[in-house]
C-alpha cells in the first residue's frame, strides 16, 4: 500500500488537511486494509458496505471513532481512487448530543495538585490556563509566547487557523522558569530521550489519569476535559461568548454555545429567574 499511501498523503496536502489528520486518515485506511487482508483498491462497494456494519454492529466502536474511520475511507476512496460510491454518501455517524464533562475550579487545581513530574504538570497547567487541545500543548513552540504582549500565539492551529490567547503573568513566570530548565531553542516541552521532538501527548494522558484517580476526584474527565472546563469557568467569569469562541479557535458560535448548558452559575440565575415569574403562581 505504500504507493497509496503516498498518493493519499499528497492529496491531503493538497487539501490542506493538517499533519494529524492525515496521519488519522491513512491509519482508517490501513486499518480496513487489514480486515480483508488485501489493498483497499481492491475492495468493492459490497466489502465497504460490510466493513461500516462491522465497526457499528459488531466492534460497536464510539461515535468519534466511527467519524475517523469515515472520513479517511470516503477521502480515500472519493479524492485518491476518485470513486463515486453510494456507500459513502449513504453511511453518517449518530448524532449525538452528549454533555462533556466539566471540573470546577477546586477540582481542578486538586488533580493538577498530584502532577509530579515537573513537565507534565507545567503542560497541564497550560492547558487549563489557555483551553489549549492536548495536541496545542505538547507541541507549543517558544516562538509562540509573545511575553511582551503576554499572549499566546497558536500559529496553524487545527483548521489552519491563527489565534491569541491571554497569558497569565503566573503562567508567564511558569514557562519562563520551565524553559530554563531545558533552554530547547524551539520546543517549551521537548521530548526527554530526542530533544529534536516535542513531548508526546501519550505520556501526559497517563500522568493525567493517574493524578485523577489519586486526587479523588470521581468524573470521568480526561485532558480534554481541563478544555472544557476552561471555557466553562471563562463564562461563568462574565466573559463574553464571542472572545471565548475567539480563545478556544472555533469556527460556529454554535460550538461556543455547548458551554451555556454547563455552566452552574448562569443556571442557577435561570433557576433564580424561573421562580420569580412563577411566584405567586401556585399558591
Amino acid at each position: 500500500m505504500s504507493i497509496l499511501s503516498q498518493k493519499m498523503q499528497e492529496d491531503m496536502q493538497l487539501r490542506g488537511l493538517a499533519a494529524r489528520t492525515q496521519e488519522t486518515y491513512v491509519q482508517a485506511v490501513r486499518q480496513l486494509a487489514k480486515y480483508y487482508h488485501r489493498s483497499p483498491d481492491q475492495i468493492d462497494e459490497e466489502e465497504l458496505r460490510q466493513y461500516f456494519l462491522y465497526l457499528k454492529s459488531t466492534r460497536g466502536v464510539s461515535n468519534s471513532t466511527f467519524r475517523i474511520a469515515l472520513c479517511g475511507i470516503k477521502f480515500f476512496y472519493e479524492h485518491t481512487l476518485q470513486r463515486d460510491w453510494h456507500i459513502l454518501e449513504l453511511v453518517r455517524p449518530e448524532k449525538q448530543k452528549k454533555l462533556p464533562v466539566v471540573l470546577s475550579v477546586e477540582e481542578v487545581h486538586q488533580v493538577l495538585a498530584y502532577l509530579r513530574e515537573p513537565s507534565y504538570r507545567v503542560c497541564l497547567r497550560t492547558i487549563y490556563t489557555c483551553g489549549l487541545r492536548l495536541l496545542e500543548g505538547t507541541q507549543l513552540q517558544v516562538s509562540e509566547i509573545d511575553g511582551g504582549r503576554k499572549m499566546l500565539h497558536l500559529a496553524q492551529a487545527k483548521g489552519n487557523k491563527d489565534r491569541y490567547i491571554p497569558l497569565p503573568d503566573a503562567a508567564l513566570e511558569g514557562l519562563r522558569s520551565h524553559w530554563q530548565s531545558h533552554r530547547n531553542p524551539r520546543w517549551l516541552f521537548p521530548a526527554k530521550h530526542n530533544p529534536q521532538v516535542a513531548m508526546h501527548e501519550t505520556g501526559v494522558q497517563k500522568a493525567f489519569r493517574m493524578a485523577l484517580q489519586q486526587s479523588g476526584v470521581r468524573k470521568q474527565a480526561t485532558v480534554h476535559t481541563l478544555r472544557h472546563s476552561y471555557a466553562t469557568h471563562l463564562l461563568e467569569a462574565g466573559t463574553d461568548l464571542r472572545v471565548i469562541q475567539a480563545y478556544l479557535g472555533h469556527s460556529s458560535p454554535t460550538t461556543t454555545a455547548l458551554y451555556l448548558h454547563l455552566t452552574a452559575e448562569i443556571n442557577s440565575q435561570s433557576a433564580n429567574r424561573i421562580n420569580e415569574m412563577l411566584a405567586g403562581l401556585w399558591q
